[in-house]
């Protein structure tokens, strides 16, 4: 393993035990920021995702929002993401790594994501879970045009610097239950 995939590896392993403690203090509410600054782009597509395990649950911000909403799908290793149409009546199935997808719709291209992450800093760098599936993803629809990727985490999961490669795309901003942080970059 490189110097840096273990830098990353053990940040991390760090990032998820502070997730997993602030996943057991919070609730609903904490979505209220992320409605909040989506009311911007009503009207727009936006890609939300699933919550896994311990991830911020961003659905409250889904269901409420003003546009078409899709659910990122893995069509295999090393590809961007694409997104499935979502609406909270769409019948889920298990995709790949057990995230939920709809089981049928169209495909959408979203302007505005909101991005999962393990770890952020104040840069607007985020880590994820190592597959660069966002990465290539954002780097894609960038060269197509003008996208907002919005990282959303507890608090707690912010570290004072995310290690960082030359392929790892910056957010554009980070909302935990707390705040809006606008990188400055």
């Amino acid at each position: 393993m490189s110097d840096l995939a273990s830098i990353k590896a053990e940040a991390r392993a760090a990032a998820f035990a502070r997730r997993r403690q602030a996943h057991g203090r919070h609730g609903p509410k904490d979505a209220a920021l992320l409605i909040e600054l989506l009311a911007d782009h009503a009207g727009e597509a936006l890609a939300g995702y699933m919550p896994m395990r311990t991830e911020i649950d961003c659905l409250p911000a889904m269901r409420v929002h003003e546009g078409p909403v899709g659910v990122p799908v893995i069509e295999s290793p090393g590809t961007p993401l694409r997104f499935r149409r979502w609406t909270p009546d769409a019948v889920m199935v298990p995709g790949a790594f057990g995230a939920l997808i709809p089981e049928s719709g169209e495909w959408i291209e979203p302007r505005v994501l909101i991005v999962p992450l393990v770890a952020f800093d104040r840069r607007g760098y985020r880590l994820g879970y190592g597959g660069g599936f966002y990465d290539r993803t954002l780097a894609r629809l960038r060269a197509r045009g003008p996208v907002t990727a919005i990282g959303f985490a507890f608090s707690a999961q912010e570290m004072p610097e995310v290690p960082i490669e030359p392929t790892d795309e910056p957010l554009d901003l980070i909302v935990t239950e707390r705040e809006i942080i606008r990188p400055k970059g």
